[in-house]
């Protein structure tokens, strides 16, 4: 079944140094841009991301040090990636939790601005488990009837998460073929922060989402615990979770 799509759609997939958004980098990406007529676009880079790949992350993906020692930083083509992304919504396996905010924080870190809470997400990966609980190479088998080779590639991965969704708008006639709809079916959480340490409640405050204060609003946290910012801006947290706690943190003292 053809997207119906109102702005470009961009399908990705990363591999990285490992699993932790707050330190890990980028290895290789890949993307496939869906244009609404249905022209397709696509790009897969290397890139070196600066810092050694650990050798249980190699085992996954195959991507050495080696493979990178000459390839662009992130720092070096995220302007291009940002101007390729502009006004597009995303998908991918897994996404929500992983890609997006591990992108979040490569563009924080290259200092360069791509507000991606301004563009939709339509995680894949929820769809799936949602309708069947399996994996991405079961995924692929199941919906598409193929086998996923060279799984855990960039490329491989992006290519078969766009072929599934294709198959799933075909197979679940109650699945609306539209990103807006998509993206909140594929949602665990209406997320502030990307990996949703801080989320929205059905009040649309927002609120705490681990921890001691779970559940609580962060302006009421941050009032009565003033040690509680602190803490997080120099804790293990994602770069994007800190500016998000900060935005909350100024606008309740300007509105004092």
């Amino acid at each position: 079944m053809k997207l119906k799509l109102k702005n470009p759609l961009i399908f990705f997939d990363l591999e990285t140094t490992g699993i932790n958004v707050s330190v890990d980098r980028i290895v290789e990406l890949c993307y496939l841009k869906i244009y609404p007529n249905g022209d397709e676009e696509s790009k897969t880079m290397k890139i070196n991301p600066t810092i050694p790949i650990p050798a249980e992350a190699t085992n996954i993906h195959g991507i050495t040090d080696e493979d990178v020692k000459d390839a662009p930083t992130f720092a070096e083509v995220a302007k291009s990636l940002a101007k390729t992304f502009e006004g597009c919504d995303f998908a991918g396996f897994n996404s929500n939790k992983f890609d997006i905010p591990l992108l979040a924080e490569e563009l924080i870190r290259a200092e360069v601005d791509l507000d991606l809470k301004k563009r939709k997400f339509v995680d894949v990966q929820v769809i799936f488990f949602k309708k069947e609980q399996r994996t991405l190479s079961a995924a692929y088998k199941f919906y598409c009837d193929k086998e996923l080779d060279n799984a855990h590639s960039a490329e491989a991965d992006t290519y078969a998460t766009f072929e599934i969704l294709k198959s799933q708008l075909d197979r679940y006639e109650d699945l609306p073929n539209d990103v807006d709809e998509l993206s909140e079916f594929s949602s665990h959480n209406r997320n502030v922060d990307f990996l949703g340490r801080i989320i929205y409640n059905d009040k649309d405050v927002e609120v705490i989402n681990f921890g001691k204060y779970k559940g609580q609003p962060v302006e009421e946290v941050l009032r009565k615990d003033p040690g509680y910012y602190g803490w997080m801006m120099n804790g293990d947290f994602p770069l994007y979770t800190k500016k998000v706690l900060t935005n909350i943190k100024l606008r309740n003292a300007f509105n004092q």
